[in-house]
């Protein structure tokens, strides 16, 4: 499993809109990520989600019609490129 850690950042006056916005598209687009917002930091969300492989992200998902979905969603309200990493488990306590 590997996990994708999206930082994204947003102006913070336009955040009902844009938490409007990823209710919207997670009935479909991104149904099994988890979305949080900064309580330090207004305008700060962290997307995470689980993908079996990288590819699947990067591949299966980046070049399917839903990436463009989920980008016309959301991609007006971004401030800056969002930061993504990927991480795998290393120890599970």
């Amino acid at each position: 499993m590997i996990l994708e850690h999206a930082d994204i950042r947003i102006d913070p006056a336009r955040a009902a809109d844009f938490e409007a916005a990823i209710l919207k598209g997670a009935s479909t687009v991104i149904a099994h990520a988890k979305v949080n917002r900064s309580i330090e930091s207004p305008g700060r969300y962290l997307l995470m989600i689980y993908w079996d492989t990288l590819e699947d992200h990067t591949v299966g998902f980046r070049q399917s019609p839903a990436f463009a979905e989920w980008r016309a969603l959301v991609g007006p309200f971004f401030a800056q490129p969002p930061v993504v990493e990927h991480l795998e488990l290393v120890v599970k306590s």
